[in-house]
């Protein structure tokens, strides 16, 4: 639970590009400020110091941390107040608890400053990151963004391929990510243009992205080619359409390739890197989101709590004498789940354990993403661990305790013993 003992006012933001609506309550609930605070420095410290030198500690809370609401934080902090944070999600949940439907700043403001009064166990703590995190976060955002328009424009690119010639689809779509292929597209488009190029051209353009496979990816392009004979209505502006995609791709991919490299230095340069990256499937990326979104774990008092942040942890709908079984809960942290969810899958050719977890899960008769949450959810515990105790990921294959086995020993040679004497004839 977030510390409130010595708390003078609680001081709630609902914070805006421009201007940001301040409300302030003492710990008995009265209403010591209620107005618009501009987003600069000046005003904000001025409000800030006023409160501090009337009213002791100053807890300022925010309802988005990031982006917006980084200047009064930063403020606030330099300003020796303290800072919290009310997610966003649990304040919508307590708002509905107030009378009134209206949706106003003013009244967001009040709202989060009641909370942080009222339900101190909703905050959640901001602790100051040092500045290698806080690079990282940006260009973990920037890289995410870019992510998402390479999946953009492959799928725009993928789409008009399976209008015209699903065939050729079927060969290039997959290995979009690939420079030789948007090499491929970016100088001929269309199914005609490739044809017209020729299979040797087509090699030796191919080649020096792609050495050992040029022939092989060629070869499929024109045995694709040789399926369909009829020209779909449309098929010309291929040739301007899907060269203009590609080179947005190209450039996509190259700039992400660049924020790697620049991701990867930044995390080199952290102590937890060599932690983090010694578990199975996480890579550059995945650390680097897992460093932005759950530091060095201290903010969580159990695995427990770190699964319910990531939305891993399983809740059960049940009504009465209705149990509906259990359930990835579909909020939790997005970045988070994504990251422990993708590892999940990428790791189960690279840990045994993982594997054996995975198999486990679906001998049981989970589906096959059912069983990569459970083993993400399981991963979820090892890294709250390996962060507790900074040690390296250990992989351990599951095996049956001596002692067990000799029981299941002793029980099954039993069990024989038995059926024996209830086979055998009766003495005569």
């Amino acid at each position: 639970m977030f510390d409130t003992e010595d708390v003078g006012v609680f001081l709630g933001l609902d914070v805006g590009k421009s201007a940001h609506h301040g409300h302030g309550l003492t710990p008995a609930g009265k209403k010591v400020l209620d107005k618009q605070l501009p987003n600069s420095e000046p005003r904000l410290r001025a409000v800030f110091d006023k409160l501090t030198a009337k009213f002791g500690t100053v807890l300022v809370i925010v309802d988005q941390p990031a982006s917006i609401g980084a200047l009064p934080l930063a403020v606030a902090r330099d300003a020796g107040c303290k800072v919290a944070y009310l997610p966003g999600l649990a304040m919508r949940r307590i708002a509905d608890l107030y009378p009134g439907e209206a949706k106003t700043d003013a009244r967001d403001a009040a709202v989060i400053a009641d909370a942080a009064r009222t339900l101190p166990h909703t905050l959640r703590s901001l602790e100051l990151t040092d500045e290698i995190t806080a690079e990282l976060t940006v260009l973990v955002g920037f890289d995410q963004d870019l992510a998402a328009e390479a999946t953009r424009t492959s799928n725009r690119i993928r789409g008009l391929l399976t209008q015209f010639h699903p065939s050729l689809e079927r060969v290039l779509g997959p290995r979009l990510d690939h420079q030789a292929v948007t090499w491929l597209l970016e100088r001929h488009g269309s199914p005609a243009a490739l044809r017209k190029a020729g299979r040797r051209r087509l090699v030796e353009l191919v080649r020096p992205k792609a050495p050992r496979m040029a022939t092989r990816l060629i070869d499929d392009v024109f045995d694709a080619l040789d399926e369909q004979t009829v020209v779909v209505p449309g098929s010309g502006t291929l040739d301007i359409v899907v060269p203009s995609l590609a080179r947005s791709l190209a450039a996509v991919q190259e700039q992400r390739r660049a924020l790697e490299a620049q991701i990867n230095t930044l995390l080199e340069a952290h102590p937890l890197s060599p932690v983090l990256t010694s578990m199975p499937g996480v890579g550059v990326r995945t650390a680097a989101v897992l460093l932005v979104t759950v530091g060095d774990g201290t903010n969580f008092p159990t695995a427990a709590h770190l699964a319910s942040y990531a939305g891993l942890a399983p809740t059960t709908k049940s009504s009465g004498t209705s149990i509906h079984g259990e359930h990835a809960p579909r909020g939790g942290n997005r970045q988070l789940k994504r990251a422990m969810f993708l590892s999940a899958f990428a790791c189960m050719n690279a840990d045994p354990a993982s594997r054996t977890y995975y198999d486990k899960q679906r001998a049981r008769g989970k589906t096959h993403t059912q069983a990569l949450l459970r083993l993400a959810r399981q991963r979820t515990s090892v890294l709250f661990a390996m962060l507790r105790d900074g040690t390296f990921y250990e992989s351990r294959t599951p095996h049956r305790h001596p002692r067990r086995m000799t029981r299941m020993k002793t029980l099954k040679t039993g069990s024989a013993n038995l059926t024996k004497d209830i086979e055998a004839p009766p003495a005569s």
